[in-house]
């Protein structure tokens, strides 16, 4: 008996933040997903795209437009946030709402991961003719 009341108290306190009485809280895993993307698109900005720009001296200009290139991806992203908190109470089925949110992951995905080997690219390219 007490080890059924600690079993339903931890599956109760355990439950995942994005379902809640077993709807699924789309808005919530579309700004999880933004959120994680954005990280990852900064950390692959400053690692990876920052390595590409070589400077002589102590300039600012590299982190100048390091603060540029991630501004470009916040709205992308506050859209995708916008776009899934109306999305989530319009009526259609789960089904569709799970097909509809894994595009629009999957394009997120591809913008976070995709831009910065563009950028480091078009440095690699440009660069020697600068």
């Amino acid at each position: 008996m007490v080890a059924t009341a600690s079993r339903k108290s931890v599956s109760k306190h355990h439950a995942p933040q994005d379902v809640k009485h077993g709807v699924v809280r789309w808005d919530k895993k579309m700004s999880n997903n933004c959120a994680a993307a954005l990280l990852v698109y900064t950390m692959m900005q400053i690692f990876f795209v920052l390595g590409f720009i070589e400077t002589r001296g102590m300039s600012i200009a590299p982190y100048f437009g390091l603060v540029i290139l991630v501004a470009v991806i916040i709205p992308f992203c506050r859209n995708f946030e916008k776009r899934w908190s109306t999305m989530s109470s319009s009526g259609l089925s789960e089904q569709s709402l799970a097909a509809k949110f894994r595009a629009d992951q999957v394009l997120l995905w591809l913008l976070a991961l995709g831009l910065p080997l563009l950028f480091a690219g078009l440095i690699k390219t440009f660069a020697p003719m600068l």
